[in-house]
């Protein structure tokens, strides 16, 4: 069964179907924040995106519900950071300079406490500017590919510099299209959820809580006709007969599949031609449904 309009959906079919953009505090760790945030809204499932340690603080997306079947599509979300680094001598005068050299592709090797594979990799560095300059410590801010350490970032320019340098406070200022303007903090949602469960009020929650769809805002979308829709709640595919609109470019990337009022049906690959008379455009890989 497809779902109505994401405008039209109620408190309760948000959080079976919704994210939040979650200020995560300092010290516990996001595993630890989600499970204290799904008993809180009484879900049986929730999931971030994109890990955070436990002293970052900032946007932690959290997938609530039906959601968590999404969650790859933050897997190549670019992200962006404000980050201290602590220098450990008087900063040169070519800072900046050096600083600048970091931008493009980097390599890194995780740290020897990750959860990867300790392998030479390469990450992209899309923006990292020098905000600020006081004493021994610079405020840097990173825009860059999903998977690069920054505090491995942060202990190479300081050997770039001759100065050494490590991490100090570091902040998470976005993770794609989820920023630091709409972040809900748990005080914040834990009064929402009171309000509507005491008093029926149900606008707090509104405010917090997104549709899933949200989370999508990054990849490319199908429209698809009501009864492919729900042909595919029972794991058909989309075949060319069904599609409403669609990208003219099948190179098999991710894509989003949606009812004509916006509701999200699936995730899939984009594999066909949809303006063809018949076969395959949109092989699936998670039904949302």
């Amino acid at each position: 069964m497809t779902r109505g309009p994401p405008s039209e959906r109620s408190p309760a079919e948000l959080l079976e179907f919704g994210v939040v953009n979650l200020d995560k505090p300092p010290g516990p760790s996001a595993h630890q924040v989600v499970a204290w945030l799904r008993d809180m809204a009484d879900l049986d499932r929730a999931a971030h995106a994109g890990t955070l340690d436990p002293k970052v603080t900032g946007s932690l997306p959290v997938l609530l519900g039906d959601a968590t079947r999404m969650a790859q599509v933050f897997d190549d979300t670019i992200k962006e950071y404000v980050a201290v680094l602590e220098l450990h001598a008087d900063p040169p005068a070519d800072l900046r300079d050096v600083v600048d050299e970091f931008e493009g592709p980097i390599y890194q090797k995780p740290p020897r406490k990750s959860a990867v594979v300790r392998r030479l990799r390469v990450r992209e560095i899309y923006d990292l500017d020098v905000l600020e300059v006081r004493d021994r410590q610079a405020l840097l801010r990173v825009r860059c590919e999903s998977g690069t350490y920054i505090r491995k970032l942060c202990h190479d320019i300081g050997l770039a510099l001759g100065t050494g340098a490590h991490m100090g406070d570091l902040r998470r200022t976005a993770t794609g299209s989820f920023d630091d303007c709409s972040l809900v903090t748990m005080h914040d949602l834990a009064d929402a959820l009171a309000w509507w469960r005491e008093d029926g009020d149900p606008a707090p929650l509104r405010e917090l809580v997104d549709p899933a769809e949200r989370a999508l805002a990054d990849i490319l979308g199908v429209t698809i006709a009501p009864s492919t829709a729900e042909s595919v709640a029972t794991g058909a595919p989309v075949y060319a007969p069904g599609v409403v609109d669609c990208p003219h470019d099948p190179d098999g990337q991710l894509v989003a599949c949606y009812t004509p009022d916006g509701a999200a049906v699936c995730l899939g690959r984009l594999v066909g031609d949809p303006d063809a008379d018949s076969g395959l455009v949109v092989d699936l890989e998670r039904v949302l449904v």
